[in-house]
């Protein structure tokens, strides 16, 4: 109460005391005013967290201070008799606890904000990760610690101060709780920006991105689990609930584990691919024959995306349970084949060397195979294979296009006879009758007026060697 701070002012009129109280508010107001308009000014420079304090602290206290003096003025002037004096402080004090969290989130946010911004600028673990992260974590956490703190403003009755209690323990059991989530994401962070992707070799990295990955939702979950199970303990009659669930565990569990048996499953199928990682992030997999890479990793499915950008979404137990290939398990460099088919007539010598030229041209080889192998041979033509290397399954598949497009090229404008061909024997009409055969070719085809085509010619003149001797 005001009289117990200064018993002086008991012997004051009352109405006095009201008028002081809203002339103090009158002049902080002032005050304040002139403090913010000078910090405005201090807009560039050294001292330019001064103007973003200013900018940040001033709604909150007039709103303080204009609060505090109405509320005062109108303690002095209720009459006594009444006995709302208690109400009238203890709805002051509620309020300016609103108000002075407003002031706190005001002035935490813009310091985020500024911590954010020079963190950007460093290079070590600490300034870009630690200290951002210490900042929201005050943030969280030191307003809940003043309230507590502030208890005794609130204390009216037994069951007012269980009620502020229970609220001030679950917005604890919350922010600690969104204090080690954001500590886990920073973390992971500084995990992914030390393990990079974006490189040559990225094994090692993607095996880590694939822990983390899944470590990281795992124990978020745990953690968000944990802080609900505490926060419903709060109250009695949960408390009491979870006594007799304890005391009745076997059946409980029981009935539980048949219940969540698939939730517990995919839980334990995540832990085990993080652990023993069958399949890792951006591995290039063949799945249900669907070829893709593994774009996205939870405890309950996996997301793959297709070459054709589509996805394909398993549950993460499938990959346990059925049989897949897996391209970049221990190494990104694959082999892709290209097969051509052609006549005996192409050089090959030639051909591994337009092969080679194509491959050392290309950004895509990795400089470890390329060589043209004759596969097999039938009565008609040749099978020739081309082996080609490239890094991860994507890079692979577009070289293996970049060397069948070259090599058809190729023997399009240096052997355009070489492409497979028909042969066919056709035999002698005299042969047919058995007669003696002539010599093919001893007869050339007659020579046709430019209007008629060998279709027109009489049929004597349409025979494959020549018209018949008569």
């Amino acid at each position: 109460m005001p009289e117990t701070l200064m018993p002086w002012l008991a012997h004051l009129p009352r109405w006095t005391l009201a008028v002081a109280a809203i002339t103090a508010a009158v002049i902080l107001h002032g005050l304040l005013k002139y403090l913010h308009l000078r910090l405005r000014r201090l807009e560039h420079g050294r001292w330019h967290l001064l103007n973003v304090a200013a900018l940040a602290v001033h709604p909150p206290l007039v709103g303080l201070v204009w609060w505090y003096g109405a509320m005062v003025a109108l303690y002095y002037l209720v009459p006594g008799v009444l006995g709302w004096q208690a109400t009238i402080m203890t709805l002051a004090n509620v309020v300016g606890v609103f108000l002075g969290f407003w002031l706190f989130v005001r002035v935490s946010r813009r310091v985020i904000a500024v911590m954010d911004r020079w963190s950007d600028t460093r290079r070590g673990y600490f300034e870009r990760f630690l200290a951002p992260f210490l900042a929201r974590a005050a943030a969280a956490l030191f307003p809940i610690f003043l309230l507590f703190s502030l208890f005794p403003l609130f204390v009216t009755s037994e069951r007012f101060d269980l009620a502020i209690h229970n609220v001030t323990s679950m917005l604890l059991i919350g922010s600690i709780a969104g204090v080690l989530v954001h500590g886990v994401n920073i973390v992971e962070r500084a995990l992914r920006e030390h393990y990079r992707v974006d490189v040559a070799d990225n094994l090692a990295a993607r095996k880590v991105h694939t822990q983390i990955a899944v470590l990281r939702k795992i124990i978020n979950f745990i953690i968000v689990l944990v802080a609900l199970a505490s926060m419903l303990m709060l109250f009695d009659r949960v408390r009491q609930l979870g006594t007799s669930i304890l005391a009745s565990a076997g059946i409980m569990g029981v009935v539980l584990g048949f219940a969540a048996q698939k939730v517990f499953g995919n839980l334990l199928a995540g832990v085990q691919i993080a652990m023993t990682q069958p399949i890792q992030l951006d591995d290039a997999v063949v799945v249900q024959g669907e070829w893709g890479w593994i774009e996205e990793l939870t405890l309950t499915y996996v997301v793959v995306r297709l070459w054709d950008w589509r996805r394909l979404v398993l549950p993460i137990n499938w990959f346990l349970d059925n049989p897949f290939e897996n391209w970049t398990r221990r190494t990104n460099d694959l082999i892709g084949s290209v097969f051509l088919y052609a006549d005996f007539s192409l050089p090959l010598d030639a051909l591994q060397e337009e092969a080679t030229r194509i491959a050392q041209n290309s950004p895509l080889w990795s400089g470890v195979v390329c060589k043209v192998q004759l596969l097999e041979m039938t009565e008609y033509n040749m099978q020739l294979r081309v082996l080609v290397s490239a890094r991860g399954g994507g890079d692979t598949f577009d070289l293996r296009c970049e060397m069948r497009e070259g090599l058809i090229r190729f023997i399009a404008r240096e052997y355009p006879d070489a492409f497979p061909r028909m042969r066919v024997l056709m035999p002698d009409r005299n042969s047919l009758h058995g007669e003696p055969s002539q010599e093919e070719h001893t007869a050339p085809l007659e020579e046709t007026t430019p209007t008629q085509t060998p279709e027109d010619a009489p049929a004597e003149q349409r025979t494959p060697n020549g018209p018949s001797p008569g």
